[in-house]
């Protein structure tokens, strides 16, 4: 019932701005079903004339008054409104075909654009191909549901209603005959419903899942095929596979069973009617000829009276499949945006310095990473953070560029909470190298320029420079419109991330952070790439994630962490002199290497 009204809010808030169209359907669905269930009626009229043009043209003495143009007339209407049944619901069903591409396609832009602005927690928690599965098998539901149901929905209940009305007004104690076996089917369609709901559920959040491993599987093949993992990954596979499988046949059978049961439904219907009208006719002194016009107008009644509930049951699986989709991508509706305040605080860069004050954070409730942890870093500074995997350097950094906020505590630019700075300003100012750079598709110039996309030729090839990739990019055929993306590119990982590093250049942030941009590298890229971070570092406030100390020795103040909490703090010769933690982690490296 909650999936439900939720849907029906989804719907009417894509829906609402197409109310024009669709009063239009829904006039020209009363208009096809009146003339649907006023056919029945010329139907009987046309065998009840007939019976009575038999019964005066066989008799010698009526013979000659004997006339088929009642007959005639009825056939006449019967076509005609045939024809308006069939232009009714072409028309009818182009307007649908249109609203359904158009709405969805909203759904489409709206969906992405709130994905833009979500908060990166729910990136975290969630997996791609999850969140892709939104995108494709959800949204392709809904459609689906919208095109071929939406029609089929209003058509069937107007029908019904419309019939109701139409067989009270023919006969009500007929009528009442028809509709006898309605609360038994009611019963049956409800017990199955619950049943199909539950695992058409389960179905669409399993395929959500598969995808999401077979995503993880495909970006780490060469990981999978260096370890001779293929057959486990198939496993693996198989396992979801097998899960998808399962919840997908529930659900499809117990929504198949809807259809075929209603049918069964329809025909016993059409008995009972069939049986019992001849039994009322015969027992109730009606003219044969009206009696048999009569039975012929409720048979056809009773084989239609099923109908909308048929087309209803037989797209529930449709209709199911769209409320679940439904349901998945209010899911993501309803996530809440990144926080960002109104009128937020101008920030042109750090002019004096940055203080992390007493900052506790957590990912988790009750599960705190970082325990009042401070530091000061003054304008133009390089500073580094060290310390082994999960003491917090990372967050550090997330918390930096206002991925997450604190729990507690504050980030001060120049004695400024971030938190009430403008949150656009603050990331136009902050520049990010990863450890594993992005390369999107398209040209090499387009990736550089991607923070940047107005930038002039001469300050993507300035920045090229310094990054010290301008010259291998110029000995490419195609030099800077070379043709790339992240997936089947030939470049290497250290020459995607000196792009990157240019990428960071060309943007000019006043604050840099830099994510082991050297960790995936070999000695000679590294050094490539440490001369491109000396460029993009000069003159920059700067804060520095390393494992290999090397990299670090020149930083104005290397901070250690440990278990979420500051335990050194100097410049290389300070900690050094110490012989605390970080001269042990020094000492060592330098044996390793």
């Amino acid at each position: 019932m909650k999936d439900l009204k939720g849907a029906g809010q989804f719907f009417a808030h894509y829906l609402g701005k197409y109310w024009r169209k669709l009063s239009l359907v829904i006039l020209l669905t009363i208009m096809s079903t009146y003339f649907q269930v006023k056919a029945p009626v010329f139907m009987g009229h046309a065998f009840e004339d007939l019976a009575k043009y038999l019964q005066l043209y066989l008799n010698p003495a009526t013979r000659a008054t004997a006339s088929k143009a009642d007959f005639n007339q009825a056939i006449i209407n019967l076509v005609i409104f045939y024809i308006l049944i069939s232009v009714s619901m072409l028309i009818s069903s182009l307007l649908i075909s249109q609203v359904a591409g158009r709405s969805t396609g909203t759904m489409r832009i709206g969906l992405f654009r709130k994905v833009q602005r979500m908060q990166i927690s729910y990136f975290d928690t969630h997996s791609d191909g999850d969140i892709l599965a939104r995108y494709t098998s959800d949204l392709d539901n809904i459609f689906n549901a919208m095109n071929q149901a939406l029609f089929e929905v209003f058509n069937s209940v107007i029908l019904f209603v419309g019939m109701l009305i139409m067989m009270f007004r023919q006969n009500v104690t007929m009528a009442w005959m028809t509709i006898a076996t309605t609360p038994i089917a009611v019963l049956l369609a409800a017990i199955v419903i619950v049943k199909a709901e539950k695992y058409v559920n389960h179905q669409q959040d399993d395929v959500g899942k598969l995808n999401g491993y077979i995503n993880e599987q495909i970006t780490g093949q060469k990981v999978i095929i260096t370890n001779g993992l293929q057959e486990d990954s198939i496993a693996g596979f198989v396992k979801h596979n097998d899960q998808v499988k399962k919840t997908t046949f529930k659900g499809q059978a117990w929504s198949g069973v809807l259809y075929p049961l209603m049918q069964g439904m329809s025909l016993l219907n059409t008995a009972i009617v069939i049986f019992f009208g001849s039994w009322y006719v015969l027992n109730n002194n009606i003219n044969q000829a009206v009696g048999l016009g009569l039975v012929v107008i409720f048979v056809q009644y009773a084989q239609q009276y099923y109908q909308p509930i048929s087309s209803l049951t037989s797209l529930y699986n449709m209709i199911q499949l769209a409320i679940t989709g439904a349901r998945r991508i209010n899911e993501v509706r309803e996530q809440p945006d990144e926080i960002a305040p109104t009128n937020g605080i101008a920030f042109n860069g750090i002019q004096e310095k940055i203080t992390i004050q007493d900052v506790h954070f957590s990912y988790l409730p009750d599960k705190e990473i970082l325990h009042g942890v401070s530091i000061e870093v003054d304008q133009g500074q390089m500073v580094a953070l060290v310390g082994p995997t999960g003491s917090g350097k990372t967050t550090v950094m997330n918390l930096l560029n206002r991925f997450y906020d604190v729990d507690s505590g504050a980030i001060l630019f120049d004695g400024v909470d971030i938190r009430q700075m403008d949150l656009n300003q603050l990331r136009d100012h902050v520049g990010i190298v990863l450890q594993d750079p992005q390369l999107f598709s398209g040209t090499i110039a387009d990736n550089i320029k991607f923070g940047k996309p107005d930038a002039t030729e001469a300050e993507l090839f300035d920045a090229a420079r310094q990054a010290n990739i301008h010259d291998f990019i110029m000995s490419l055929p195609d030099q800077y419109q070379t043709q790339i993306d992240d997936d089947h590119s030939l470049f290497s990982a250290g020459q995607k991330q000196l792009m990157s590093i240019a990428r960071t250049i060309l943007t000019d942030p006043k604050l840099l952070i830099l994510d082991e941009a050297t960790s995936n590298v070999d000695t000679v890229t590294e050094a490539q790439i440490q001369a491109a971070m000396d460029n993009v570092i000069a003159g920059r406030t700067s804060f520095v994630i390393a494992h290999r100390l090397k990299t670090i020795l020149n930083a104005d103040k290397i901070v250690v962490l440990r278990d979420g909490q500051v335990i050194e703090e100097g410049n290389h010769h300070q900690l050094l002199a110490e012989k605390g933690f970080y001269s042990e982690l020094y000492h060592n490296q330098m044996i390793f290497e």
